[in-house]
């Protein structure tokens, strides 16, 4: 056995269901490759045994295996992280993948320090995050069901190609009244099932939301004062950045939530492209809702919204990312001052505060 005493392992990781297939680098060489079965115990054994009493860095993409391993290998003295998959660097020229590839490309960006991994959770928010990407889940689930129906009756010729339909539980009833063939009626029976049964199931899982997030008040009670933002949309970005005090710096959280521009400059031309995407879905979908309904009611976000609409071209929905992005650093900054959200706009004791405290 090779004692490694003083000195540090890098540990690269490329994770499936059935293996682990890893390599190690110490002192810019390639000391170990293999792969071993997917057990997060068997990989601490196997590092404890093959790389005795060395400091051990390891990493691995984010992806189904979530962040089980992380933690085992975290309790284990193991300094891991997880990694964003786009943020590993690819070669252009490389068009050969395979696990012991994958692998070494993550162990040797390790070691050169050119990887940052992920915020992880705690193990009770990532549990409460469970019930807010439920009711995520459900809503997707009614809303197909919702566009099954109105797409059947408009083939069907039952509503016309001009009426805005909504759909809900009195325009089913109405719906299921009309004459029609029986199967077509049968059909359209199973579909209305369909969505009652997700719409019981959302209006179930917002209860256990009230019961489980009642330690969450002063969270809830910032996210709530900021413009655009209610009880459920709270407790959406409560579980997904918390405070988001986790995060040293403004740009680190922009980043997480996938709303830092693309940049392509050189010399003295500056250009700006699209955001990057790499962050969290469900946080950038949250914030840019709320930013929709901001607008309309803080007129400083207003003017940041007219004000890029005017340099882009009109183009509302790049200038509705970058409203989301001034609220996402505003939400930061009162959780930093230890307020709520000040909006010059409307008075400080408004409506929005009884409702909150109605709720809760």
């Amino acid at each position: 056995m090779y004692d490694y005493t003083g000195k540090t392992i890098f540990l690269g990781l490329d994770v499936h269901k059935s293996t682990y297939s890893l390599t190690a680098i110490c002192e810019n060489c390639i000391i170990k490759r293999e792969k071993i079965s997917a057990d997060p115990l068997l990989l601490v054994k196997y590092c404890k045994k093959y790389f005795y009493n060395a400091r051990i860095k390891s990493a691995y993409e984010a992806g189904f295996s979530g962040y089980h391993l992380h933690r085992i290998l975290i309790s284990h003295g193991i300094e891991n992280i997880v990694v964003h998959p786009a943020n590993i660097e690819v070669s252009k020229n490389d068009s050969v993948k395979t696990d012991r590839r994958d692998s070494l490309k993550i162990a040797t960006q390790l070691a050169d320090n050119r990887l940052k991994g992920n915020f992880i959770p705690s193990v009770q928010r990532e549990d409460k995050r469970h019930l807010t990407r439920l009711r995520e889940c459900l809503v997707k689930q009614r809303t197909r069901t919702s566009c099954q129906i109105k797409s059947l009756l408009y083939s069907q010729g039952m509503i016309s190609y001009d009426k805005v339909l909504r759909i809900n539980k009195k325009t089913l009833l109405s719906v299921l009244r009309m004459k029609m063939p029986t199967n077509l009626q049968y059909k359209l029976k199973v579909l209305a099932q369909t969505w009652n049964y997700f719409s019981l199931q959302i209006a179930q899982t917002n209860e256990k939301m009230l019961i489980s997030f009642t330690d969450d008040n002063w969270l809830k009670k910032v996210y709530c004062s900021i413009p655009g933002i209610g009880i459920t949309m709270s407790n959406v970005l409560m579980n997904e950045i918390g405070d988001t005090l986790q995060f040293s710096n403004e740009q680190k959280l922009f980043s997480h939530a996938g709303l830092t521009p693309r940049e392509h400059s050189s010399g003295d031309h500056q250009r700006q492209g699209h955001i990057t995407k790499q962050g969290n879905p469900i946080l950038r979908k949250m914030l840019i809702q709320a930013a929709w309904k901001a607008i309309k009611l803080d007129r400083s976000l207003l003017t940041v919204f007219e004000r890029i609409r005017g340099l882009n071209k009109g183009k509302a929905k790049i200038a509705i990312v970058a409203v989301a992005r001034v609220m996402l650093g505003r939400i930061r900054t009162c959780f930093k001052e230890n307020r709520l959200y000040v909006n010059k706009s409307i008075e400080q004791t408004s409506v929005r505060d009884w409702k909150f405290k109605e709720k809760i």
